[in-house]
Order: C-alpha cells, then structure tokens, then sequence
C-alpha cells in the first residue's frame, strides 16, 4: 500500500522549466478554448483529456494545426472497444505533416536527421535534403504501380533510407512494414509473408560491433520466399553492387520532385508492426495514419516537450516500434538522431558520447543499458558533456529504483527522468513523461493524456495502492485499427477484450498510487502467485541484479499438478564469478530482506545466458510452458528468440520435473 503521505521526489522541475513546458501553454490554450482546467495542474487536465474525450482530441487537432484535407464530421462516432471510429469523414496525410518543417525556408537548411555509426561522428540531413529525397522516391514507388493500401517492407539498420523509405510509402497512402537486418530469415518470412509487400527496401549488410555483418544471403532468400515482390531496392551499406534484378537506391532518389501526398481516410493504414511472436506467429498490428499522427502529436510535443530546437535520440532498430516513435519526432519538427551500431560499441558508454556528439535534448534508451552502465561504472556526468540533455527517458522493461538513484547521480542533480511504459500495440505510452510533474523513485510519472489508466482487480473494480492489471477504459486513436487476416476480429478480440470486453486489458501488472504517479510490476501473464500473492518479476530482478556477481536473472512461478507452487530463479553470472552456497544464501538473503520471505526462490540454477525477444524482453512465459512439459515447438516461435540454443536447457528441466 501507498503511505497517506506523498513521499519526496527525487526530482521537481523548478517554476521556469513549468512556465516554459510545452504542455503549460496547451492547458491555458485549451481552457480558453475549450473549457479545459485553468488551474489544477496537469491532474486538472488528465481528468478532463479523459472526461471530455472528443473535445480533448479536437484541441489536439487544432493546438498541432493538423491539416485535414477533407474536414471531420465528428471527432468520435462510435467509443466502442474494439472499433473506435475516430474523425469520420476526414482525409490527411501523416508524411505531410511530418515534413512540415521544409516548408519553412529559414529551416530548410537545418538537419532534419542526424546519422550516427559507430564512428560516432554524426552525419546531417537536412530537411531541404529529405523532402526531396521523399519526393523522388515516392514518384518511383508510384511509376512502380504502388497504390494506396500496398504494403511497402524494408529490411534495413536505422539508417537515413529508412526514414525516406518509410514517409515515401505513407505520402504514396501505401502501408510500411520494417524489420531489423539482425533478424534471421525465418523471423522476417513470419512478419512480411502475413503482409504480401510488393515492394522490399534491402541492405547489403550491416555493422555491429566493430564488424560487417554480411546479409546478401539473407536477402537473396526473402526475395525467393516473398512472391508478392514486385521491386527490390538495394542500399549498398557495404558498398557492394545491386544484385541482378534489384533497383539502385541512388537512382530512385535522385530527381528533384517535389513530393505529391495522397489524401487518404483518417483510418487509412499507415504501418504495420509485429508482436514479439514468442508462442506462435507475431501479430501483425495494423496503426492508422490519422490515428498514429494525433497519438505522437500529443506523445511527443507535450508529453516529450520537443519542438523546432530540440534533438531527440533513441537508441532502437527498425524491428521495435520505438524506431517508428523516434520518426515521428519529425512532426514536432525536431532534429531526429538515427544511431546505427551496438548500444556498448567500442565500450559500455557509447550511447552517453553519442548524447554528447549530437547534444541530443532527449535521450531515450533501455532500462537495461541504464543498469548495464551502473554495474559497468560509467560516470555519464564526469566523462562527457551532457548540458544540452534535458531528460533521459528509459523503456523496455520498469526501470529500478537503483537505476532512478543512478540516473540522478552520475548524469546530473536537475535530470528529469522518464521511465514510460506503453506497447506496439498503440505504438506509445499509457504511462510516463510528464514536463511539469516531480518524480518519485521507482515511478512513471502518470497516466498520458487521453489514456483513462486503471488498475482492476479480477471482478473488474478499480484499485489504488494496490496490484491489478492494467486496463484503459477508453479507446486511443493509435489503438489497432485491425490485425491483419483476422477478417472477423476474433484475434484482437482475444489479445485485449477477453477478460474485461470493452475495456482494453494490456497484460502488465501495475499499481496506481494516491499521488497519481504509476508503479510497473512486469507482465501479468508470466506475474508469480505464491500463497494467494501476486508479485511482479521486476521487483525480484531489481533485487538480485544489484549483487555484481549476478549479471542477468529470470525467474518463474509453476502451479504444479498437486497443488504446490515451484518458482526457480536462472542465474547469468558475472564473468569469474561461482554460484556456490555463500552466494546463493547472499541471493536468498537479499530477496528476503528487500522484499519478503514469499519472494525467495525455491531453487537458483546457473545458466550460460538469458534468452531474450528479438526486441530484448526477457522470456518469461515460453519459459514457463518449457518447464510445465510443452514441447519446444509448441512453445516458442524460434524466429522470435534471439538465441534459440538457451532454450532446450528448459525443455530437458521440463521433461526431467514431469517425470519426477
């Protein structure tokens, strides 16, 4: 339970950085406007962002200027989850509005993109440079035949092709499909089969870590495989020559055109993004442009506080949706940085000296680089001048406490720390940055705007101060518009409608505390249930992870045929470290102390690595089924998992517990 009294913030924003928040004038604005809260602050205006959801949207709309080539008919015909109808009967187009800033000749020259490798040397591309390229490349896509609602794939890094790539399909109103060229062929042939592009945008290879990772094979094979392809397009990353048959990047962008934007329905399909896919075929979630454009527009002008003068950088690949987060720092107008290379290259504080290179204002990145970096002792603020970065941003998985105390610490006093916490499945956060909010250790900092964020219990009555499962009860216009081949819905039904129908049910366990702040506890399908207590697996990895001996942990709770409960805890060591009695007493010891004696796992084993998703989650449930006997086959995807040859330790130890 939360104490009746608040307790102190690490950190408060001081009455300037308030006044001067972004979200500051789009309150006074609002309340002028459209009756929102003068005063009360940013609960004030959540309460109403929730109340008033139409009017919210609308305010939205007009604050962010978004352009409707055809105008709206009603901001919301229909609330139902799922099939949300939002701004019926308008048309725009998401690729216009993010190549907005072109249009101002005293910005044209400025950069729109800036592209980091592991030199770290930061190359620009302004925005002059950008739209033309768009311009080009979407007069290509349409000679090709590309037509709206054509699915358009990129197999690429994080690289500026990508971007282009990416707003010549949204201006041509075609779909964009992308994956990261890390991925083996067998996890992209899961995700742009379900999708049948036409079109596929290729690398020649890639590097990481100091190496050239060499994908022409790799390449070769998709295109055997993917007989929708009409056009391959070859990047040559590496320098090498387009194969026979594949279409030169340099030539499909070389013309001065300027680019043309379909004005498509709001509803129109602007991406699709995968599910990690770890029990059977990803999800291939399906985001609108309108949906998607008003979501980030309010995500990251008030939320995130960008505009014109920032530089926003979030380490991520193509394969996960922050990628197509940070892209969409476009529309705020801001400088975005696309780093291309190993997050630890050439040692554990890259990623801080890239921040500094590119004076990036947000940094974003995960909360495991951030423990990585602790345990690592990199000193951000000593090594490297960060004056220009506003706010560190962590996603991925809940950042510890630790990790908070850390922050503070080694970057700087007066750092406004944003752990979020969303999904791809709305491409976004229900939870997180706040301009104008304190921050309190181990919290997001609130529920977003227009997100009504609950936590239930199983019977569906609302919690505070306590554990329940997260749950939005009103729809958001970044909510999937459909997945796609489930042409009666019964998929997307069955993701997040099942156990509460019409209110949106997303799987993690949280808390919601008295003072509006929220508290992550991991995810509620894979959530320990010992004795009649829900306990996250986040609070146990925070624990464990802070012994330097223990370099990653996963733990899990079986209900057992006689109605016991086993709950292992794997253990990846630190390099000369041995899991003998001293040290498994000292793991038992902290869980007990930290947390609690139900915590205690009833076994620590030692294993050579933690598997991990493609996007770097622990797996927890595929685990979980291994250990209760489920074949491998059936228990995983194996083109979701990054290192498939953890898995069959799990599958033996499940095989081994069944026959007692």
């Amino acid at each position: 339970m939360t104490s009746a009294s608040t307790p102190q913030p690490l950190w408060s924003p001081g009455p300037e950085r308030i006044a001067a928040a972004r979200i500051t004038a789009f309150q006074a604005w609002a309340a002028e406007r459209f009756g929102a809260p003068a005063a009360g602050g940013y609960p004030a205006l959540h309460r109403w962002s929730v109340d008033e959801l139409d009017t919210f949207w609308q305010a939205v709309a007009e604050w962010f200027d978004v352009r409707f080539t055809t105008p709206y008919e009603s901001v919301l015909a229909d609330r139902a989850m799922p099939g949300a109808r939002w701004f019926t009967g308008a048309t725009l187009n998401y690729a216009e509005h993010a190549l907005r800033a072109a249009e101002d000749p005293a910005r044209a020259d400025e950069a729109a993109l800036l592209h980091v490798d592991e030199t770290h040397e930061a190359v620009p591309v302004t925005w002059a440079e950008l739209r033309r390229q768009v311009g080009a490349l979407s007069a290509e896509l349409r000679a090709l035949g590309v037509r709206p609602g054509d699915r358009v794939s990129g197999y690429l890094p994080n690289i500026p092709e990508a971007v282009t790539a990416l707003l010549a399909t949204a201006a041509v109103g075609a779909v964009w499909t992308s994956c990261a060229p890390d991925f083996g062929a067998r996890s992209v042939l899961d995700r742009f089969r379900q999708v049948e592009p036409v079109v596929l945008f290729t690398v020649d290879g890639y590097r990481y870590g100091g190496k050239e990772h060499d994908r022409r094979d790799t390449v070769a094979e998709l295109r055997a495989e993917l007989p929708s392809l009409r056009a391959v397009v070859h990047i040559p990353l590496l320098g090498t020559d387009a194969p026979e048959g594949a279409l030169a990047w340099s030539e499909l962008t070389a013309a001065a055109t300027e680019p043309v934007f379909e004005a498509v329905p709001f509803d129109h399909p602007l991406w699709v993004l995968y599910s990690s896919g770890t029990t059977g075929l990803p999800k291939a979630i399906v985001q609108s442009q309108g949906g998607i454009l008003l979501e980030h527009l309010k995500q990251l002008g008030l939320h995130c506080d960008l505009g014109p003068e920032d530089r926003f950088f979030w380490y991520t690949s193509t394969g996960w949706m922050m990628w197509n987060f940070l892209v969409s720092g476009l529309l705020t107008g801001t400088t975005v940085v696309l780093y291309d290379g190993s997050p630890g290259y050439p040692d554990t504080g890259a990623q801080w000296r890239i921040a500094e290179r590119t004076k990036a204002t947000l940094y974003g990145t995960s909360a495991a680089y951030v423990m990585a970096c602790r345990k690592a002792e990199v000193h951000p603020g000593r090594d490297f001048d960060l004056s220009s970065v506003k706010c560190v941003a962590t996603t991925g998985s809940p950042l510890p406490p630790d990790g908070f105390r850390w922050l503070h610490d080694e970057v700087a006093e007066d750092l406004w720390i944003a752990s979020v916490s969303g999904g791809t499945d709305v491409c976004s956060c229900f939870a997180g940055a706040v301009p104008t909010l304190p921050v309190h250790i181990g919290e997001l900092q609130a529920a977003c705007l227009g997100t009504d964020l609950q936590a239930w219990d199983p019977s569906g009555k609302p919690l505070v101060g306590e554990v329940g499962e997260l749950v939005v009860t009103n729809p958001m216009p970044s909510m999937p518009i459909h997945f796609w081949n489930d042409p009666d819905g019964s998929r997307y039904r069955d993701s997040y409608f099942e156990m509460f129908p019409g209110a949106w049910r997303h799987g993690d366990w949280i808390t919601l505390t008295d003072h509006g702040s929220v508290v992550i506890h991991g995810r509620s399908d894979s959530t320990l249930n010992r004795q009649g207590v829900r306990m996250g697996s986040a609070d146990i990895y925070e624990a464990v992870e802070r012994l330097p001996e223990i370099k990653e942990s996963l733990v899990i709770g079986l209900e057992e045929p006689n109605g016991g409960y086993w709950m292992p805890l794997f253990v990846h060591l630190a390099p000369g470290a041995t899991l003998d009695d001293e040290l498994r007493t000292r793991v038992k010891t902290t869980i007990r102390e930290q947390l609690s004696p139900r915590h205690v796992p009833d076994e620590i084993i030692e294993v050579p690595a933690i598997p991990h998703t493609l996007t770097g989650k622990r797996i927890e449930v595929p685990v979980k089924r291994l250990l209760q006997g489920t074949p491998l086959a059936k228990a995983v995807n194996a083109g979701s998992v990054d290192n498939i040859d953890l898995l069959p330790f799990y599958e033996q130890l499940g095989r081994t517990r069944a026959q007692g």
